[in-house]
């Protein structure tokens, strides 16, 4: 005797060597001998042998039409060897066991007609949901072929007609669960090429540029960088208007103008050097229209040859310190003896009038190191510039730190042409060492400001958002700790309200102190943590953007200068910084070599789409570079990518 018994979802069939009530002994066709148990038995038969069974009936299921034994199988739940004596005995002939197999395989595999219902039992699919399975399967099948034909138009390099309305989910977001996807993964198997390059040979990617911009917009504006029309804020009027002659200190580029400066000769005592802050604090109110805005964005974002302001255009020009205009601003005033020491300090808010925007490619030529040592030319701000660059060394030296990374240069970007066509746009990058004596003069008055601020709302009890270092790790807090890389006791980013919403917050809560008012945001306030850190995550996610963008241009000027070697110095193993460029690449091929070692390089390939640059080490130079410093090195760390 043999049986057909089911086990882990498989049939199988075996000898039968010991038949007890609950169990039996039997011996596969293999020689293994097991016990199983008589529930999992569904048929006891003398032929064909177990080793036959199933493939004769595999054969015999194979033209049993599923369709047609729905047709034949009554309403009622029946067992599938009564079926089979219907369907293969009739006039009361029982079906053999090959036949009663055969029909339990057709009904096994056709699962959308026959529904099980235990052991060997089953029970048709009533008319309704046979029709509504029925319909799935043949979406399935519709979509199976759609994404056959896909897949080959996507292998031919031509853009599926389905693809053109979901191309930023297919690139940035894509849905796995949608046929589209599963043809690009599929099509990207094929070709083994990824998403973003087989999308880009098929046209769906208008230039790499595009492809970088369109994906940071959808991860941080994904609502577009479009301003909703709402009423433009106003400074109230009727504050005190200043006595000074203020002038700003920025690059050509600058249209949100955030700080100036002022002086003025006290007889007798030094003079009075004003910082003036722009103050959109004053029409700006917490919680308003377009605090939300600000509150939105969170920072300008910059990227060479274009930026997305935190505020409109129209109510930058509102607040910007421009040249010409009295302005609302909230100002340090500090006394400052003929040594440069600082006696007292007062804060106000107030209008100034903007004498002068002055621009650093104006005024660097003839305010420089060698300027200054020799005799300055006439120019105008000349006797004012001096002085606060005396102030501000004299304020480096109190602290003990120096204000600007020596030694790491700053790099500017033009870009030529429209954006919109970026692949016919020509990019030019500059280089500019940091702590220039105009470096020096803002970067110290900004310290000097910030710090101060931080202290007064610190001692009034006024929480604030601060910038802090302990430890040599940095980072935001409501807390007035020490920045320990700066040499003060507490600094609150107070310069920049006009880009920076942590510096918006803290000109409130700046304005309420000196106005004597309830500040908007309470000590231990949940708002101001909250908003502290989303700044501190999207400053960050802004910042990585504006390097990738850098990036970018960098491997386009390679390209359009048609560079076939270049020139580079060793940061720390195969890591090296490209000369004249803010590009840092790693080259497997560099044998070990010293920091501070200038090898040659072959440029080799470039993929605009994955910002990689293919290079190959080809000399060591006989020159060597003095060891770039812990602030190049700490700069340098975030300019590279992958």
């Amino acid at each position: 005797m043999h049986v057909l018994f089911e086990e882990e979802g498989a049939f199988k069939t075996a000898n039968v060597m010991a038949d007890n009530d609950a169990s039996l002994q039997v011996e596969m066709a293999s020689g293994k001998r097991t016990k199983i148990k008589s529930s999992t038995v569904l048929l006891r038969f003398k032929e064909p042998s177990p080793g036959e069974l199933l493939s004769q009936a595999e054969t015999l299921a194979n033209g049993i039409e599923a369709e047609f034994l729905w047709e034949c199988a009554g309403d009622d739940e029946f067992l599938f060897s009564d079926l089979a004596d219907d369907y293969f005995g009739g006039a009361g002939q029982k079906a053999s066991a090959v036949e009663a197999t055969a029909l339990l395989l057709a009904l096994q595999a056709a699962p959308v007609y026959f529904h099980r219902k235990g052991k060997g039992r089953f029970r048709k699919a009533p008319p309704d949901i046979l029709a509504a399975a029925l319909a799935g399967l043949e979406k399935k099948r519709q979509q199976a072929l759609a994404i056959e034909r896909m897949v080959g138009e996507l292998k031919t390099f031509a853009m599926p007609s389905e693809f053109k309305p979901l191309l930023d989910q297919l690139l940035y977001a894509p849905d796995r669960n949608r046929p589209e996807t599963k043809a690009l993964e599929a099509a990207c198997a094929e070709t083994g090429l990824s998403a973003a390059h087989l999308l880009e040979k098929c046209g769906a990617i208008p230039s790499p540029y595009d492809y970088h911009l369109q994906r940071f917009l959808r991860e941080q504006f994904p609502r577009g960088v479009a301003f909703p029309d709402v009423a433009l804020p106003e400074a109230p009027s009727g504050l005190p208007r200043a006595d000074v002659r203020a002038f700003s200190i920025d690059d050509a580029a600058t249209t949100e103008i955030d700080d100036a400066f002022s002086l003025q000769a006290l007889p007798g005592i030094g003079w009075r050097v004003g910082i003036h802050i722009a103050a959109p604090g004053l029409g700006i109110a917490p919680g308003s229209e377009f605090d939300e805005i600000a509150r939105a964005r969170l920072s300008t974002v910059y990227m060479p040859g274009n930026k997305i302001t935190m505020l409109p255009d129209a109510a930058v020009a509102n607040f910007t310190l421009a040249e010409g205009r009295d302005c609302p601003a909230v100002s340090l005033y500090l006394t400052v003896t003929p040594e440069f020491e600082i006696t007292a300090h007062e804060s106000r808010v107030e209008i100034v009038p903007i004498a002068a925007n002055l621009r650093h490619h104006d005024i660097e030529p003839v305010f420089n190191e060698q300027t200054l040592a020799d005799v300055l030319p006439e120019f105008p701000f000349r006797d004012e510039l001096k002085t606060l660059w005396q102030l501000a060394n004299a304020c480096e030296g109190r602290r003990g730190k120096p204000s600007a990374m020596q030694g790491v240069n700053d790099y500017n970007f033009a870009i030529d042409g429209d954006l919109a066509d970026p692949e016919q746009c020509r990019v030019e990058i500059s280089e500019r060492k940091r702590g220039s004596p105009l470096d020096k003069l803002v970067s110290e008055l900004m310290i000097v400001a910030n710090s101060t601020w931080g202290g007064l709302l610190a001692e009034k009890g006024i929480p604030a958002v601060y910038r802090a270092q302990v430890g040599g790790k940095v980072r935001m807090t409501t807390s007035p700790l020490p920045h320990e890389g700066l040499g003060v006791a507490q600094y609150a980013w107070s310069s920049s309200p006009l880009r920076r919403y942590v510096d918006l917050i803290n000109q409130w809560q700046l304005i309420a102190c000196l106005r004597g008012e309830a500040a908007p945001f309470k000590p231990k306030s949940d708002l101001l943590f909250a908003a502290m850190r989303d700044f501190e995550l999207t400053y960050g996610a802004y910042a990585t953007f504006q390097r990738h963008m850098e990036r970018y241009w960098c491997l386009r000027w390679l390209g359009q200068e048609g560079l076939q070697t270049i020139d580079a110095t060793i940061r720390r193993e195969n890591l090296v910084k490209f000369d004249h460029l803010p590009l840092l690449q790693r080259v497997p091929s560099i044998p070990e070599l010293k920091p501070g070692q200038r090898v040659r390089l072959s440029l080799e390939s470039t993929d605009f789409l994955t910002l990689e640059l293919g290079s190959r080490y080809l000399e060591t130079l006989a020159e060597p570079e003095a060891p770039a410093s812990d602030a190049e090195l700490a700069e340098e760390d975030t300019m590279e990518v992958g």
